[in-house]
């Protein structure tokens, strides 16, 4: 304590300097208004940029809760969707009071490794069998169609990518409903080639290319992409199209597993009748 004295004792002019300043300032911002409203502008806008400062700070910490969020409400967004569900004859079912029974839900994930650069590509996500998700199961994002699921552990699953040689799906052109198969050759994880359409079908650039529905796997009219080029190549008996594909592979974070509610049911009823 005694040498605090002393210090102040030695220092004491320029402690009696602050002080008189601070009174002068005080004396300037009480009695003269333009003073007064810039220092208070002053300070309004430093403590708005701190405010600003930590509240970007707060949001960036708080990116994965609300992307989880984001992706849970796109999960109930897709069951609501007319291809999530089975029509139906209300005269059959009698006990239903629908024409609608759902068909597909969802179960959102996180892709934690995938790859584009190969000719067969895989995709790794954060969940596996102790969440639901089984072999076979579709892949999708809101912009469109990821992948099947191939293999599942406890935790983990991987999928092979729409960026597969053994990737196939059955697609239509959206504004006529022309079918046919889209794939992806290889060379451009941004392009994707559809095939067997015939050349009486009027297309036009910008045509909106969708899944089916002919599959146990994807409900129909799931986003793919849109037609970027197209003609009928020499021996050709239909239109090559060239489609410029809705999700960039290379940027992949959230995604929505497909459950077909009712896809046992059809593959055993199928194997039956291939069977008789």
């Amino acid at each position: 304590m005694r040498n605090l004295f002393n210090f102040i004792a030695r220092h004491y002019f320029i402690f009696l300097f602050l002080f008189l300043q601070a009174v002068a300032f005080a004396l300037i911002f009480q009695n003269h208004f333009y003073q007064r409203s810039a220092f208070i502008n002053s300070t309004n806008y430093l403590t708005g940029n701190v405010y600003e400062t930590r509240s970007d700070i707060a949001q960036y910490f708080n990116l994965r809760s609300i992307n989880e969020e984001l992706a849970r409400d796109n999960n109930a967004l897709l069951e609501n969707i007319p291809g999530s569900y089975l029509k139906t004859d209300q005269h059959i079912f009698y006990f239903n009071d629908t024409l609608h029974r759902k068909q597909f839900s969802y179960i959102n994930a996180r892709v934690i490794n995938n790859s584009v650069r190969n000719r067969n590509n895989y995709i790794t996500l954060n969940k596996g069998r102790k969440h639901g998700i089984k072999p076979d199961m579709g892949v999708i994002t809101p912009q469109g169609v990821i992948g099947i699921v191939k293999e599942v552990s406890a935790n983990f699953s991987a999928v092979i990518s729409f960026l597969h040689s053994d990737m196939q799906l059955s697609a239509k052109i959206k504004k006529n409903n022309h079918l046919g198969s889209i794939l992806w050759e290889g060379y451009n994880h941004e392009k994707a080639t559809m095939m067997y359409i015939p050349p009486h079908v009027q297309l036009e650039k910008g045509d909106t290319i969708v899944t089916s529905g002919f599959s146990h796997i994807f409900p129909e009219g799931i986003f793919l992409g849109t037609i970027s080029d197209y003609e009928i190549r020499r021996g050709d008996n239909f239109f090559t199209i060239e489609v410029d594909l809705a999700n960039d592979f290379n940027n992949l974070n959230f995604v929505h597993v497909v459950t077909n509610l009712y896809q046992s049911e059809l593959i055993e009823l199928e194997t039956a009748a291939k069977q008789k």
